[in-house]
């Protein structure tokens, strides 16, 4: 079915393969790879931001936790706002909030107006990334949804994979500047492309107030926490100051959970805690990802710094990970859906212990980050660290899932989303304490070099209790004994989406689309997405 011309189709009607589909593909993808494109390209970044805004290490992590504050924080809000405005309208709203930011991330004189435009990037993203493939959900029409999100897969891992090159190249060519500025044309083009080809929709069962409180409390509860964890170290605010921001972040986080239990409307309802192998999926979330934020966070900085790579070679480095990632991902999905994900929960995590663990050989003797240097110690512990991740990520989102209570479907992949985030953001705050990285370390080959591998025994040991976690608490079966909805005309069962369900990426969790059921999502907080990543 055409729309007319100069109007966007309506939605429901819109077929995979004509022009409108392929407009409404183009837009939803172009808009998802700003955020990972972010994801991945700011890691590489890092040496240089310091180096020319004349950033310290804590610094460094607020540029990373200021924006994955905001991002965790909102993105059960953003999903509340689509679903009651206009998953178009708030898309569009998100990708300016995301747009104009990268400019000031651009021109910042400085690491503390480069913080706040991060942490401002990161509401746009909140805004963004829950309404990527509600659009999708919403406007395909029924025979065509589960192509068009395999379709929105792949070329969404595609742009993961490139990120990393991209980025180092243009910091190469150019300057870091560069990874912002590059926003604004894809913005730009993903905007004109909205407004023109993507038809509006809403969640009929969106009603209530929303809940701003909780928002607010959850936002003030992680920003009190982070900043204890990263400035206190630093030992430039005084004592009280510190005590006073944690004191305060916990209170605020309490405040949070008493919210919403008594809300009328909540955020996160509390309900959907009640099913306890969501608990444990979400568990292991934690525990993983907290392994993974600190190895993203510190290797592409480590090759740079103590082995002389240059960003393009640091970005190409950890390529072979996302390679992995996109061939196997959906395999492990399938394997997990065949033989229980306890399996594959427990052996994934330990692959990527295994992988950590090799990443104590590469010293900053590796023949200068030489072929020879980077053969020898560097892609073993990438392809162990990939073939982890590849086994692991599909599994316990899908865990995550199928193991929420019926009706939280939605909301579930939100909160699976919300803490894998989390869990890097406490890994980039707590970290290089642990380690033993501060100051001007990243600029200090040696005690940089120390302190790594001092975290890839951290985050080894953290991946592996990720595996025993598993081993005991996730049961063989929950994917066997969850309720699946029945598949939509024409659409394949659940899990046999080419690529459609266990395409996942790094940076986060995804946001898998709820399942066509002709029934109203469960009430505002339902986001009806969700998103790949770093």
């Amino acid at each position: 079915m055409n729309a007319p011309e100069g109007s966007a189709p309506a939605a429901g009607t819109v077929a995979f393969r004509s022009a409108e589909g392929r407009w409404l593909l183009t837009a939803t993808v172009l808009g998802s790879a700003m955020g990972f494109l972010d994801a991945t390209v700011v890691n590489v970044a890092l040496p240089a931001i310091g180096r020319d805004v004349h950033a310290d290490v804590s610094a460094l992590q607020w540029v990373l936790d200021g924006y994955l504050l905001t991002l965790a924080a909102l993105i059960l809000l953003g999903g509340s706002l689509a679903d009651r405005y206009g998953r178009r309208r708030v898309f569009t709203l998100g990708v300016g909030c995301f747009v104009v930011p990268s400019v000031l991330c651009a021109v910042a004189p400085d690491a503390g107006i480069l913080i706040l435009a991060r942490a401002l990037q990161g509401i746009g993203a909140a805004l963004l990334t829950p309404g990527s493939l509600a659009l999708i959900q919403a406007s395909y029409r029924s025979a065509d949804r589960a192509r068009a999100i395999g379709t929105w897969s792949a070329l969404t891992g595609v742009a993961s994979a490139l990120g990393p090159l991209l980025g180092g190249w243009l910091i190469d060519a150019f300057s870091w500047r560069w990874i912002f500025l590059l926003n604004v044309p894809i913005g730009l083009v993903v905007v004109a492309v909205t407004a023109r080809h993507v038809p509006e929709s809403r969640a009929p069962g969106a009603t209530g107030r929303l809940d701003v409180r909780g928002a607010a409390l959850v936002t003030a509860g992680l920003g009190g926490v982070t900043y204890a964890l990263i400035e206190g170290p630093r030992g430039e605010s005084p004592g009280w100051v510190t005590a006073l921001a944690l004191l305060a972040g916990l209170a605020a986080l309490a405040g949070f959970v008493h919210t919403e239990r008594h809300a009328e409307h909540p955020m996160l309802p509390p309900g959907v805690f009640r099913a306890g192998q969501f608990l444990s999926a979400n568990a292991v979330t934690f525990v993983v990802y907290a392994a993974l934020g600190g190895v993203f966070f510190l290797l592409v900085v480590f090759l740079q710094t103590s082995l002389g790579y240059s960003p393009l070679a640091a970005g190409a480095a950890s390529l072979p990970v996302t390679l992995l990632m996109l061939a196997l991902s959906s395999r492990a999905g399938a394997l997990a859906q065949r033989v229980g994900p306890r399996l594959p929960l427990s052996v994934g995590p330990l692959l990527l212990a295994a992988g950590m663990l090799l990443m104590l050989r590469i010293g900053v003797d590796d023949d200068g980050g030489g072929p020879a240097g980077y053969a020898t110690s560097v892609l073993p512990a990438v392809l162990v660290f990939g073939l982890g991740l590849a086994t692991t990520v599909a599994p316990v989102t899908a865990t995550a899932l199928a193991a929420a209570p019926s009706g939280h479907s939605g909301i579930a992949s939100g909160v699976n989303n919300a803490v894998s985030r989390l869990a890097q953001l406490a890994a980039v705050a707590a970290l290089p304490l642990l380690a033993g990285i501060g100051g001007r370390d990243f600029q200090d080959p040696h005690a940089l070099a120390d302190g790594f591998h001092t975290a890839m025994l951290i985050t080894a040991a953290l991946a592996a209790a990720g595996g025993l976690l598993a081993l005991a608490t996730i049961r063989r079966d929950v994917l066997e004994t969850a309720a699946q909805p029945a598949p939509g005309p024409g659409e394949p069962p659940a899990g046999e989406a080419a690529g459609c369900p266990y395409e996942c990426p790094v940076a986060g969790t995804p946001l898998r689309a709820e399942p066509p059921t002709g029934e109203p999502p469960p009430g505002p907080g339902h986001s009806g997405a969700r998103p790949h990543g770093e």
